[in-house]
């Protein structure tokens, strides 16, 4: 397959990368989305790297909730599960709720707290200590909560606990989750999993909190057909949004129309934990996707890292202001704490990998002292880092938990899966972007050698320069308010629509000023006589910073997000840069 032509002909930018922008087929595919609808060249350039039909752009830029929800139906278990918990609901039977503790496994527990108290019931939190019970269901918590209860629901966990679904003698378990599931399902009275081995994964792409937000669907579609009337659903699609973003699930199909629509209820600031964490953030615009998985999730993250496992699903479910606040200042305070942590951890992982060579389609490190509430970013930051799929494992005595996070077109958690099933593992799970496993000490060299071998035979780690790929091309007098509303309206970006980039080709370079260490402001003009602000963040962590500043007066190419500048109530566009590279007539 001929590699397409470098984008302005950028082959080695200042951050080492090469330019791919948009090949002939997208190109034709944009020219008919723009002849079909007359929106402007950049929009249509994003619709057709989605793969848009120019009849359905109007469609794309409204995604309709009603139109785009699959039926609840199509997931086995799912009628039973609905209706065991409108059962408890409605019979005032005793209710347990056992949540994983991240983002996703809080918002789901939310949503469930939200919707039994919209029917005057409540229910026991409970929510695993990280450190002193790890991952999912335990056998003793689950004898505990069936003593006491007659429902339990496991959200964002359980599909592959058998023995401590097992545990719960007596008790109904209804699981609602999205991992990846075994051949063998553990005995519960429901298992609802759009990633069970014997669904046909057409909603694989649902977090935790989609598949609560359809049981709750269904939920309310068999409370009208005894002439009950069920919460409104609508108002909890801030939370369905939060989680998806977060979880990294892929920004297609119904996950766009549950981000768009969340992200209007969420701005109405009627949830107190939102508005409070929001508030504390010093978020002060309307969130975007971006808030959610960058400022909103690692906040909700952080007490399940290092603090209180279940605080961040009591943020997202208490009605009191006065409580939504604490916790969001306690939260606050934790993840400052937690990004120390993981600073010294992240470190420390990418010396280790750096040492042991980045010729390996998997990066991985492990060590003692390593806090296991932080191993997931760090296995972030050293894929960030190396452009693979990475693992870190955090080792006490002969055991070791491991964090890993993939990169696209890589799936980890059916390799992980693979590894239990070999033996090479003591445990393991997750899905396609992401998953945990547990490892013996003396084991550590083997797996991960077979595990690079197994991300190897899908593609990761092939060698050659990183590729910045970009929509087009714009000047600066197309970047207006206007255009990056429209492109907006193309969105939300994130796991598998990503943000739009384009490049400004010969822009003059004026007006440096630093901002602080390492940021960088200034102006570029383009050959229109048009001119542009430009921000660049960590610039000066990179060679990015001293080549614009040795090119203040002269021409380079620059490449970037558009977006809106807010500062002091005036509202500006501005180019968000990510890359820049001298052209080639002058280099």
């Amino acid at each position: 397959m001929t590699e397409p032509r470098a984008f302005l002909g950028v082959e080695h930018s200042a951050l080492g990368q090469r330019w791919v922008g948009p090949d002939a087929a997208r190109d034709r595919q944009a020219e008919a989305i723009w002849q079909a609808t007359a929106l402007p060249p950049a929009v249509c350039a994003v619709l057709a790297r989605a793969q848009v039909p120019p009849d359905h752009a109007q469609d794309y830029l409204t995604p309709s909730l009603r139109a785009l929800l699959p039926d609840p139906h199509s997931l086995k278990d799912m009628d039973r599960a609905a209706a065991r918990i409108l059962q408890a609901a409605t019979g005032r039977e005793r209710i347990a709720i056992f949540a994983d503790y991240d983002v996703d496994g809080a918002a789901s527990a939310a949503l469930l707290l939200d919707w039994l108290g919209a029917m005057g019931r409540n229910a026991t939190l409970y929510v695993p200590d990280r450190l002193t019970e790890g991952y999912g269901p335990n056998a003793p918590a689950m004898a505990k909560l069936a003593a006491a209860h007659d429902l339990i629901i496991c959200v964002d966990c359980g599909t592959m606990a058998h023995d401590a679904l097992a545990a719960a003698r007596g008790t109904d378990v209804v699981v609602l989750d999205h991992h990846l599931g075994a051949e063998t399902l553990p005995e519960a009275l429901a298992i609802v999993n759009p990633n069970r081995q014997d669904e046909d994964g057409g909603l694989g792409h649902l977090c935790a909190a989609g598949v609560v937000f359809l049981m709750l669907v269904e939920a309310n579609r068999q409370a009208r057909g005894t002439g009950m009337t069920g919460p409104d659903l609508m108002a909890m699609l801030d939370l369905v949004a939060l989680a998806t973003v977060a979880d990294v699930a892929p920004l297609v199909g119904v996950n766009r129309a549950f981000v768009r629509q969340g992200l209007r209820v969420m701005a109405g600031r009627a949830r107190p934990g939102l508005r409070a964490l929001s508030d504390v953030a010093r978020l002060d615009t309307a969130p975007r996707a971006y808030h959610l998985g960058y400022v909103i999730g690692p906040r909700i993250n952080a007490g399940g890292r290092i603090g209180a496992a279940d605080m961040g699903a009591r943020l997202l479910a208490t009605r009191d202001s006065a409580e939504a606040e604490a916790l969001a200042q306690r939260l606050d305070i934790l993840n400052a704490e937690r990004r120390e942590i993981e600073a010294a951890v992240r470190a420390s992982a990418l010396a280790q990998a750096d040492a042991r060579g980045l010729d390996s389609p998997l990066a991985w490190a492990a060590d003692d002292g390593w806090h296991p509430g932080v191993i997931g970013i760090a296995a972030a930051r050293l894929k960030e880092a190396t452009h693979r799929p990475a693992i870190v494992i955090a080792l006490e005595g002969e055991i070791g938990k491991g964090s890993g996070r993939s990169v696209p077109g890589v799936d980890l958690g059916a390799a992980i899966h693979r590894l239990v099933r070999e033996g090479l593992l003591i445990g393991g799970g997750g899905h396609k972007m992401a998953a945990g496993l547990t490892v013996a000490r003396d084991g550590i060299e083997s797996a991960m050698a077979r595990l690079a071998e197994l991300l190897g035979q899908q593609g990761a780690g092939a060698d050659g320069p990183r590729s910045l790929r970009l929509d087009g091309a714009l000047m600066p007098g197309a970047v207006t308010p206007e255009l990056i509303t429209q492109l907006d309206a193309a969105g939300p970006y994130g796991a598998s629509a990503p943000v739009p980039r384009f490049a400004l080709a010969d822009m003059r370079i004026d007006n440096l000023r630093r901002m602080g260490e390492i940021h960088l402001r200034f102006r570029c003009t383009g050959g229109d006589g048009k001119s542009l602000d430009v921000i660049a963040f960590g610039a000066f962590e990179t060679d990015l910073g001293p080549l614009i500043a040795e090119y203040q007066g002269r021409r380079l190419h620059l490449a970037g997000q558009i977006e809106i500048n807010f500062w002091g109530g005036r509202q500006t566009p501005q180019l968000r840069l990510d890359d820049a590279a001298i052209p080639q007539d002058t280099a």
